[in-house]
């Protein structure tokens, strides 16, 4: 039997060209916020929260986070609000979504920009190992243990403002959700060497954005643009992985150039 997809929560701002933003592992269409300020004048901005993710449904079956359901769901979201095509973003997680959107949905995707892409299987093999530990805390020790380990810890480099909205936003979670978008979606995240041979297919102009203290994203995002026929990076200063919200305006501005030059 085919069960049903998970209801989405879905908002939408502004007029104009729409853009799709899809946030991190852990946040939700909130992380959003600054962008709305920034680009609802001139755009609809469409913001979403993942499935599992804060208040959308969960599933219960580990197979339904797995990479091409939340592929599914950016086209259900695009179904919802009316839009045949989009400029399609995201943030880390949500940017290895919206690549793999516009590779399985080239007609329905514009453009796209790609904020903090995540650098999968190149860090040295370890990448895997972390996803499942995180799982593993999450159902061992819960998500304030979990989120204290991996998230907002005094290793993290947050400042205890920024850690404690991200500890407020994480804890919203269904646990089990959490763990199962770890071990489906975050532990399996190709590199861009991985996708070498896929990348000459996205024909749509491509904006990398990286905050110049997540070196990983750096490395990842140039990586990419090596290989993609029509991408630029911005490489945003004073700004760590959530780049949008550690230098929102810059973030917007970068956003904006760009899709000055997207038909």
């Amino acid at each position: 039997m085919t069960m049903d997809p998970p209801r989405l929560h879905v908002e939408v701002d502004g007029d104009g060209p729409t853009i799709v933003l899809g946030h991190g592992f852990g946040g939700s269409a909130r992380n959003f916020r600054a962008q709305v300020r920034g680009l609802a004048a001139r755009f609809r901005v469409v913001r979403f929260d993942a499935r599992g993710h804060a208040r959308s449904e969960a599933p219960e079956d580990p197979a339904a986070y797995r990479p091409e359901a939340f592929v599914a769901d950016v086209g259900r979201v695009l179904d919802q609000v009316g839009a045949p095509s989009a400029v399609i973003g995201g943030l880390s997680m949500g940017a290895g979504i919206a690549l793999r959107f516009a590779l399985a949905h080239p007609r329905r995707t514009r453009a796209l920009v790609l904020a903090s892409f995540p650098a999968g299987r190149d860090v040295a093999g370890s990448f895997r190992a972390v996803a499942e530990d995180f799982a593993a805390t999450i159902e061992r020790e819960g998500l304030e243990a979990a989120g204290a380990r991996f998230v907002w810890g005094p290793d993290s480099g947050l400042e205890p403002r920024a850690a404690a909205l991200i500890r407020q936003g994480f804890l919203e979670h269904d646990p089990h959700a959490l763990a199962c978008t770890l071990r489906e979606v975050i532990a399996v995240q190709p590199s861009a060497a991985d996708m070498a041979d896929v990348l000459p297919a996205i024909s749509q102009p491509v904006l990398l954005i990286a905050g110049d203290r997540d070196r990983s994203a750096v490395a990842a995002s140039r990586a990419l643009a090596a290989g993609l026929p029509h991408a630029r990076v911005a490489v945003i200063p004073d700004a760590g992985h959530l780049v949008n919200v550690a230098q929102p305006a810059a973030f917007n501005a970068a956003v904006e150039t760009f899709l000055r030059d997207v038909p």
